[in-house]
């Protein structure tokens, strides 16, 4: 839930220099009191600035942190959608939170290598077609 919610503060930030509690509430789809207490969690963890105006910036280890979570999202998005997920999203929310990072990492060499080489693309696609006609 935390890494949720710095990932969160992080693609807001990154667009608008900064967030504030009612967005990143709506943007997580939680009340703003629950939003507000992980806001002085991070705060606390000297991952936030939070003032009482209720702007929400990151110090320097809350952008190093965010960045490294953005990047495993789009990661395993990245891998889901080349292996055919029907719900890439979902699937990776569920499932970003329990990978290493040296697994993310070879996930992401994967999806390189088939950005690299159409070819063995299409063979893995026709591969996949292969087996839901079964």
């Amino acid at each position: 839930s935390m890494e949720d919610y710095l990932e969160m503060i992080y693609r807001e930030c990154s667009q608008s220099g900064y967030s504030r509690v009612g967005k990143i509430s709506e943007m997580l789809h939680v009340k703003p009191s629950s939003a507000s207490k992980m806001i002085f969690k991070l705060a606390d963890m000297g991952y936030l600035k939070y003032d009482r105006y209720e702007i929400i910036q990151l110090t320097e280890t809350g952008k190093k942190a965010g960045a490294a979570l953005l990047h495993r999202h789009t990661v395993i998005a990245d891998f889901l959608q080349l292996a055919g997920s029907p719900d890439v999203l979902e699937e990776t929310e569920l499932i970003e939170h329990a990978l290493s990072p040296r697994t993310v990492e070879n996930l992401r060499a994967l999806v390189e290598f088939f950005r690299a080489d159409p070819q063995a693309a299409e063979q893995y696609r026709a591969i996949r077609r292969g087996r839901q006609n079964r």
